[in-house]
């Protein structure tokens, strides 16, 4: 695929302009979103100190304090900024310039990719701890404690109780059931019999295995199996079924040979 200049070509003129990166509460955030872009939103204030560290104060306008809707709380004015400069870490600003045009018919050289300057201060703004911010805060734990869920009593009986649409696992296994139940319950004879021909070609079988083999349900052949097997819970042959000893004839066979050689070397 090819990729034009446009694409992969980086603005770096401003690489090297320091740039803050400022965190302010959720609830200044949303002033700021409603307020339109003709009005001041706050002013900054950067005090300097005699050898001290400079003091970095926000106050937001008293525009963006009246954009308070009804029923919504005051916000407090004035603000703190604690500065940390950035010293292990590299981080930039990027911008993204969109191209100008339709779909059909973009101007080209208009799409633009650049860095706006390196982070090298993180400031992080804290309210003042006034009658404001104390109601704020206030209002915010009670928002907090109100349950999600409420329990509601009824009038009448919901019949519609049944949900619109069900989960993947459950669509499983009410097709697996469904296929369970055509299969046809054999002779219980006839099922010992297939269990102990398959038992003749191997001494262990898991129950996967013997549902194929009898094509029987899973319930219907655990039974016949609780009869005639046991059930393994320790390794090697862990979870896997296995004839009791008085059903393995096929060892009997092999043990009454054993015996007619011993007979015989005597003779």
């Amino acid at each position: 695929m090819s990729t034009t200049s446009s694409e992969k070509d980086l603005d770096l003129a401003n690489a090297d302009r320091g740039v803050w990166l400022v965190k302010v509460p959720k609830y200044i955030a949303n002033r700021w979103e409603k307020a339109p872009g003709s009005i001041e939103v706050a002013k900054l204030r950067i005090t300097k100190h005699y050898k001290q560290k400079a003091e970095v104060t926000l106050r937001l306008s008293e525009a963006v304090l009246a954009l308070r809707e009804a029923g919504e709380q005051d916000i407090p004015q004035q603000h703190k900024l604690d500065v940390t400069t950035v010293i292990h870490q590299t981080l930039g600003v990027f911008s993204h310039t969109a191209p100008v045009g339709s779909s059909d018919a973009v101007v080209p050289d208009t799409e633009k990719l650049s860095m706006e300057g390196k982070i090298v201060q993180k400031l992080e703004c804290r309210p003042h701890a006034d009658n404001t911010y104390m109601k704020l805060k206030l209002e915010s734990i009670k928002k907090a404690s109100i349950p999600q869920r409420s329990v509601q009593q009824l009038d009448r009986a919901v019949h519609n109780f049944k949900p619109v649409s069900d989960h993947k696992h459950n669509m499983e296994y009410a097709e697996k059931k469904k296929a369970e139940g055509k299969k046809m319950r054999d002779d219980k004879d006839v099922v010992q019999n297939m269990l102990f021909t398959a038992f003749e070609k191997h001494q262990y079988y898991n129950i996967k295995d013997l549902v194929k083999i009898t094509r029987q349900p899973v319930v219907y052949l655990k039974e016949i199996l609780n009869e005639v097997c046991n059930y393994n819970l320790k390794n090697p042959h862990r979870n896997m079924w296995e004839l009791k000893p008085e059903y393995r004839h096929y060892k009997e066979e092999k043990s009454v040979n054993a015996d007619n050689l011993k007979n015989n070397d005597s003779d």
